[in-house]
């Protein structure tokens, strides 16, 4: 047989490789290092919703196909959890679509809304699956970069509107943001939204981490401003508010006419899936203010403990607004290159971190920065301050 001579791997998704991810947890593995690296918490989510997924299991709901769309119960309280929390009132039979996690939410939109040759503006850095969807859809992503200043990262208004031309097709946002822990301001998410509008864009926004800002930061959904609803779509997810990311369940609001694009696309990835989880977070959407009030100071003690344990270990540190994460700068530790400053961590300090280039177009940019993740057990973060003091 005469050897191939055309690649197997499809050239869209050549530059891509095994993610970042697996590469580093598979080094904490090896090494026994603590891994803050991947975004996951160590601990489940709250007992009772545990419980109702074990209760649809036994109760046989959701064992075998549920509706393409999702459960009933579960597009009506993603409904509720939009009109009560943010006053953005949806159908939940026309206007929410369940989707196995964020992930999936964003490759069907892509795939939707995307022509081969459109352009899609993403801030950078960005999560990793943007690019690839990106290209999977055939379009030419743009980055806007966010860039550190007094503390955070920023955005660049006058950036963003030099990067729209006329094969602009998309706008897509991720606030609050992972990596750099950024919350766009009200005032930030208008200049987009009348751009938006301006120039007759869609919005994708990936809102995953709604629930998790600090310090009274306040989280805008975009398609709440002026002109924005009809040409948005909006991502959300159990898995970071709920801490059961292995179940993978997430959901899209959005006009009717963009739903329907949306799942267009999406029947043809996974159709359905998380038959009985979509249940119990259905029950966990109702869950009392307490129970995010209790997760939103929990995270914010933890962001502020490991924060400060790497500052004192020699990093500049980037306190987050929101999310899970907190970028640091190498530099005064007298490294300049975070694959290397990551892939070198764990012998010298057993802690396992991610190198943000990976998450630029624009490498250089990117290149001496770190991603730390605190969404783990007070006492595993302790230990992990306690050994990054080697550096020093």
């Amino acid at each position: 047989m005469a050897p191939m001579t055309r690649p197997l791997l499809n050239r869209r998704l050549a530059e891509f490789g095994t993610t970042i991810f697996a590469e580093m947890s598979a080094l904490a593995a090896r090494t026994g290092s603590i891994n803050l690296g991947q975004g996951f918490p160590d601990t489940d989510g709250p007992e009772e919703i545990r419980e109702a997924a074990v209760r649809a299991l036994r109760d046989g709901r959701g064992n075998q196909y549920p509706p393409g769309p999702g459960v009933p119960e579960l597009r009506t309280a993603v409904a509720d959890h939009q009109r009560e929390r943010y006053g953005l009132g949806y159908d939940p039979d026309a206007e929410v679509l369940v989707t196995a996690g964020a992930t999936e939410a964003i490759a069907a939109a892509l795939l939707a809304l995307v022509e081969p040759g459109d352009e899609v503006i993403a801030l950078e850095p960005y999560y990793d699956s943007y690019a690839a969807c990106v290209a999977m859809a055939g379009g030419t992503r743009v980055p806007v970069t966010l860039r550190p200043h007094e503390g955070s990262y920023v955005l660049d208004l006058d950036e963003l509107r030099a990067a729209v031309t006329d094969r602009t097709r998309l706008i897509l946002l991720n606030t609050p943001h992972n990596p750099t822990g950024t919350v766009l301001t009200r005032a930030e998410l208008t200049a987009i939204a009348e751009l938006a509008v301006e120039r007759d864009l869609l919005v994708v926004t990936d809102e995953v981490y709604e629930h998790l800002v600090f310090d009274g930061t306040e989280h805008v959904p975009i398609a709440t401003l002026p002109g924005m609803r009809e040409r948005t779509v909006t991502i959300g997810s159990s898995g970071k508010t709920f801490s059961f990311t292995g179940w993978k369940v997430g959901w899209i609001t959005a006009s009717p006419e963009l739903t329907s694009a949306v799942r267009s696309a999406k029947q043809f990835l996974t159709y359905v899936s998380a038959g009985p989880f979509q249940y119990a977070i259905a029950e966990a959407l109702r869950l009392p203010a307490a129970y995010f009030d209790s997760l939103r100071a929990d995270l914010q003690a933890k962001r502020d403990l490991l924060s400060e344990g790497l500052a004192q270990a020699g990093f500049e540190v980037y306190r987050p607004a929101g999310t899970y994460f907190v970028t640091t700068d190498i530099r005064p530790l007298g490294a300049t290159d975070g694959f290397d400053f990551c892939r070198s961590l764990p012998e010298r300090a057993g802690v396992v971190a991610i190198p943000n280039a990976v998450f630029y177009d624009h490498r250089e940019a990117g290149a001496p920065f770190v991603r730390f993740a605190f969404c783990k057990k007070t006492e595993v973060l302790e230990e992990a301050v306690s050994r990054l003091k080697r550096l020093g």
